[in-house]
């Protein structure tokens, strides 16, 4: 059986990957997987510590993550394609020009 602690330190990394590519990269649909990545983490982390802890709790919020996870991909996507219609690119740069 695997340890928590390797779940952990999976979660962990993940988390940071994540974080990484929403902080230094400036393409629209690398940020929005990074968002995903980065909530992909905490789903490894409460399903494991429910698992391990034999508790429901964990369970419940996972499937509530999975479901505001869907409908930020579909959002952010549908954005990004309405931002690449008007502005020709995905680029955060490019953003502040839509300030109405």
């Amino acid at each position: 059986m695997i340890p928590l602690s390797y779940y952990i330190i999976l979660a962990i990394i993940l988390f940071f990957i994540g974080l990484f590519g929403m902080l230094f990269r400036r393409n629209l649909i690398i940020m929005c997987v990074s968002i995903e990545i980065a909530i992909n983490a905490l789903i490894v982390l409460l399903a494991s510590i429910s698992f391990f802890y034999k508790d429901a709790l964990g369970y419940i919020l996972v499937f509530f993550l999975i479901a505001i996870s869907a409908v930020e991909a579909v959002v952010g996507l549908t954005l990004i394609v309405l931002i690449y219609k008007k502005r020709k690119t995905v680029y955060s740069e490019n953003i502040a020009e839509l300030k109405g």
